[in-house]
This record gives C-alpha cells, structure tokens and sequence, in this order.
C-alpha cells in the first residue's frame, strides 16, 4: 500500500526529463527542489491552500449536520414515500458525475456562484453516500435507548443529538474523512466551475 506514496515522493525530486522518460526511471539520478521552488515560490499558493481548506471543511460540516438529520430519518421516523426516496437517493449513488456535471453548472450559474467558492460547495453540501452510511448505522443501534429517553421528555432531535450522534462516532469519523479526500482531491469540477485563479483550490491550481 506504500508502492504509490513511494513514488510519489521520488517522482517529486525528479528532473522533468526522467518524469517523462519511457521507460519511466525508478529511482531519482539526482535531487531536483525545482518542482517544490517552483510551486511554493507562487504568490497564489497560500491563497489556494486556504480556498481548498474553506471549501472541505464546509463540505464536511454539512454533511456531518444534514446527512446526520436526513439518515436519523430515514432511519426511525416513517412516512409517506420514505421508502421510494430512499431508493431514489441511492440510485442517484450509481449516476456517474459527467452525467450531472452540465445541468449543475447551469443550475450553480442560474444562481450566480459560478467562479465563486460557493459553486464547490453547494453541489457537496450533502451526499447519498454520507446519508445512506449513517442511516445503516443508526438503524444498528438499539431503539430501547431512544424510548427511555423519550420516556425521560427528550425529543426526537434531543435525542439525536444525546443518544444517537455520541454513539455514531465511528460513523461521522468516516463519513467525515472519506468526504474531506474526495472534496480536497476533486479537480474536474473545480475546472469546470472556477475561472479566476484568485479561486482556484490547491489541486487545480498546481
């Protein structure tokens, strides 16, 4: 599992000449700090780390809130339509993203965020996947430890936020780092959405 992590830090001390090589060298000739003056040396840097920082901790905060929100309901609550939802919402899982790439942009457009940071985030803002991990989990959970809180006066949200999330730790520590890596690394809606490079995240600007 380390092959990739490796090469990545040899291939960043390589010369352009060995990078594109065929076949490609497996071990550095030499040091070459270019790559790294290069990029560290850039005046916009600081400014994409910080636009890449902003937009996964907002991705991750919201969908810690509303995938929390919306998996607690699928989970104990029944209504109307829950099921076809659910099952719309987990359909959406298998949609490939090129598919929905032109109508979110013309949707972030018709709302004016595009080349702005809040084009990255909205479309982010909460996840099938995220909703759909934690509802699994909190239907794991014992309900005994919800009835006696509601027999104590709690309510449901009380008890969500008591009972449910404390005991969902390992869960939301999921749901939050898989949703931090695949919003840090994402470039091709980055590329899609921003133009200036006063907004470009860390990825699209390297």
């Amino acid at each position: 599992f380390a092959v990739p992590l490796v090469w990545l830090v040899l291939s960043s001390v390589m010369s352009n000449a060995e990078i594109n090589r065929f076949p490609p060298a497996l071990w550095p000739s030499g040091i070459d700090l270019g790559g790294y003056r290069y990029v560290l040396g850039n005046a916009m840097f600081p400014r994409w780390f910080v636009n890449s920082l902003i937009v996964s901790a907002v991705t991750v905060a919201a969908n810690l809130v509303l995938g929390s929100l919306a998996g607690y309901a699928f989970a104990r609550m029944r209504f109307a339509g829950s099921r076809v939802l659910m099952g719309l919402m987990l359909a959406t899982m298998a949609v490939p993203f090129q598919l929905t790439m032109i109508p979110t942009f013309l949707v972030m457009k018709k709302l004016g965020l595009i080349d702005t940071l809040g084009a990255l985030i909205v479309p982010s803002l909460v996840t099938p996947f995220a909703v759909f991990l934690l509802r699994q989990f909190f239907l794991s959970l014992p309900r005994e430890l919800e009835e006696a809180a509601w027999i104590d006066g709690c309510s449901r949200l009380r008890v969500l936020w008591r009972i449910v999330l404390p005991l969902s730790r390992p869960a939301l520590a999921t749901v939050a780092v898989l949703t931090f890596l695949t919003t840090w690394n994402d470039l091709t809606w980055p590329l899609i959405a921003i133009n200036h490079d006063t907004q470009y995240t860390l990825q699209l600007g390297l």
